[in-house]
């Protein structure tokens, strides 16, 4: 598959939510959940304060036909519950490569939110890689133990620039093969 093909990205259903493409309409809520610091500082690429804009760009960028991630909502608005919760992507590494992300909003923190979405995005595994990659900061142990429970394997040590920090971390790197 090339790149600049036009992918129409699956909803994933778990019980306690869909994965669900963005919609311009988040714009209010990842506004609010990734403009928290607790959330930024968890993150590599979410800056804090928020500069104007960035996240419409953003999901700008999600929404082209030549993107290079694919985003998707936590949310559980069909089993009755919250709109949005978070976010997860899949960043493409090659054809058979891909990197994991995710957030969840605070007020979701300690649900098991971040686990679902995870071990539902390796099972849909809607770009059909035969690897994902994921790195977590080091002072961030929630993450890495959510990678664990999706049968994530460590693979070793590294650095990650975080943006909100304006600072290079220590991270954890994981790996699933699919």
């Amino acid at each position: 598959m090339k790149l600049d093909q036009i992918v129409v990205q699956p909803v994933v259903e778990t019980e306690r939510f869909d994965l669900r493409p963005l919609r311009r309409s988040d714009l209010g809520l990842i506004e609010l959940y990734a403009g928290d610091p607790r959330v930024a500082r968890m993150t590599t690429s979410i800056p804090h304060p928020l500069p104007p804009g960035t996240i419409e760009a953003f999901i700008s960028r999600s929404l082209a036909d030549n993107r290079a991630e694919d985003v998707w909502a936590m949310d559980a608005s069909r089993t009755g519950g919250s709109e949005m919760m978070g976010l997860i992507s899949l960043v493409r590494l090659d054809r058979n490569q891909s990197e994991v992300g995710y957030w969840v909003a605070p007020v979701f923190w300690n649900t098991g939110l971040a686990s679902d979405a995870v071990a539902a995005l390796v099972q849909a595994n809607p770009l059909g890689n035969a690897t994902m990659f994921a790195s977590v900061f080091q002072d961030n142990p929630a993450s890495a133990q959510v990678l664990t429970r999706c049968g994530f394997k460590y693979l070793g040590d590294a650095e990650s620039y975080c943006l909100a920090r304006d600072t290079t971390l220590p991270t954890w790197t994981y790996s699933r093969k699919l």
